[in-house]
């Protein structure tokens, strides 16, 4: 499913080692309108093997889990199912880990005490190809690319992002969501998504995330 259609529903896998958390999101998830629960899994591994039969759009993926942790698991999922969009499910979101669990293709994290509704809402909204990251994680990742940006820069040839483009991944890149970026600009929420897919499309990247990680290597944001 290339775009998140509100007649197609959501498939979704939760992978949590915790069951009685586990048992319980699923089941609320159940019965979310336009919410598909694909199947749920108690540990990395078997995490992995699910995705890869299932092709869920999203994964509700738990940091800390036994045989393999959340961020192993997020890796080999993004391996066997590029298109699907994780979750990171945390108690905090101060841990270390969140920012491994980005840069290895998650598309953000929530907070184990969400209601249900956050939780839906989440898997809406990054089902749609948005990232669930907060502006403060979102400013402290950016530092962290910063550190890892080489002086020796690569570059690929023939990517020009257009004005417009580097607008929305500036605005991207301070953790705003499609409707905020599109009332920042007075453009449509349907026009900033295009203008996302065409700079992913551009850069070759998969999440909004890599593209921000790309354009501070790439030194094209005006960043302190």
């Amino acid at each position: 499913m290339s775009q998140s259609q509100s007649d197609e529903s959501v498939r979704v896998l939760v992978v949590d080692d915790q069951e009685l958390f586990r048992r319980g999101l699923t089941m609320l998830l159940s019965v979310e309108e336009g919410i598909d629960v694909v199947g749920e899994a108690g540990d990395g591994i078997e995490g992995t093997e699910l995705a890869a039969s299932a092709a869920p759009d999203v994964v509700l993926l738990d940091v800390r889990m036994p045989k393999r942790t959340g961020i192993e698991a997020c890796k080999a999922i993004k391996e066997a199912v590029p298109s699907a969009k994780i979750i990171m499910l945390t108690v905090s979101d101060e841990e270390a880990d969140l920012y491994e669990a980005v840069k290895s293709g998650a598309a953000g994290y929530l907070l184990k005490d969400s209601s249900i509704e956050e939780v839906a809402q989440a898997v809406r909204v990054v089902a749609d190809g948005q990232s669930l990251i907060s502006p403060s994680m979102a400013v402290k990742l950016i530092d962290e690319f910063k550190q890892m940006s080489k002086p020796e820069r690569e570059h690929m040839p023939g990517l020009r992002l257009t004005e417009r483009e580097l607008e929305v991944l500036r605005l991207v890149a301070t953790g705003k969501n499609n409707r905020e970026i599109a009332k920042d600009l007075f453009i449509s929420e349907n026009t900033v998504k295009n203008h996302v897919r065409n700079i992913l499309e551009k850069l070759q990247l998969h999440s909004r995330m890599e593209a921000v990680m790309y354009a501070v290597k790439e030194k094209l944001l005006d960043l302190p």
